[in-house]
């Protein structure tokens, strides 16, 4: 049955395809969180009125965040290709993807987890330092872990968002299911290869929505 709907398909490449999509995603997503994490409580903690507030960090940090968040992706890639080159070696294949992922991913996340952080309730804050706690535990034990469903759900918009990322990367030799659409589907003419591609873009949207939505009701004790 899969033969005569995708007659064009090779099973073997769509499973590497398949692989090569979670990869790029998964370990720049995991780049991603441990960057945007620091990013996000930098812009959190030296704004107006917060633990470290310092006007010229806060510029600093705000202003690379802004930055990179306005280059468009594939623009990203290009620029980075020196960069990625020195730093592993090739500028084709899911490895040398990932700088320009996290790069591009860690600047969005690092602003939705300030809104996060923002929206802890400040009496709570203003209550750990009263009992004399320290600026670590504060932020690992108060403004982190009261944050983190809004974390996970902002983990999650940007993994979706990744995976459109790596679908872009694969059009200039990534790999992925983006790789396999674009040089056996699209340049081929052979349209059910970029039918199924696309499918199955979507169906790994909905697995990451739905175990980032399944996480984040865990931890939301409301």
């Amino acid at each position: 049955m899969f033969e005569k709907w995708f007659p064009n398909v090779d099973i073997a490449d769509l499973n590497t395809a398949i692989y090569e999509t979670f990869y790029m995603t998964i370990l720049s997503l995991i780049g991603t969180f441990i960057i945007g994490i620091i990013l996000g409580l930098l812009l959190y903690l030296t704004s107006k009125g917060k633990l470290w507030e310092n006007k010229v960090v806060y510029g600093i940090v705000a202003a690379v965040v802004n930055i990179f968040r306005a280059i468009p992706f594939i623009i990203l890639i290009l620029l980075l290709f020196p960069f990625t080159d020195f730093i592993v070696g090739t500028i084709r294949g899911p490895e040398a993807a990932l700088p320009a992922l996290i790069i591009g991913s860690a600047p969005f996340y690092a602003r939705l987890v300030e809104i996060a952080l923002k929206e802890v309730d400040n009496g709570v804050v203003e209550a750990a330092k009263a009992m004399g706690a320290k600026n670590s535990t504060i932020m690992f034990k108060v403004l982190l872990k009261e944050s983190m469903p809004a974390l996970v759900s902002g983990l999650t918009v940007t993994a979706i968002a990744l995976i459109g990322s790596t679908a872009v990367a694969g059009v200039i030799g990534a790999g992925g299911l983006g790789d396999f659409a674009y040089f056996y589907g699209f340049q081929r003419r052979q349209f059910d290869v970029v039918f199924i591609c696309t499918l199955l873009i979507v169906i790994v949207v909905f697995v990451f929505q739905f175990i980032g939505d399944l996480i984040s009701n865990k931890l939301d004790k409301r």
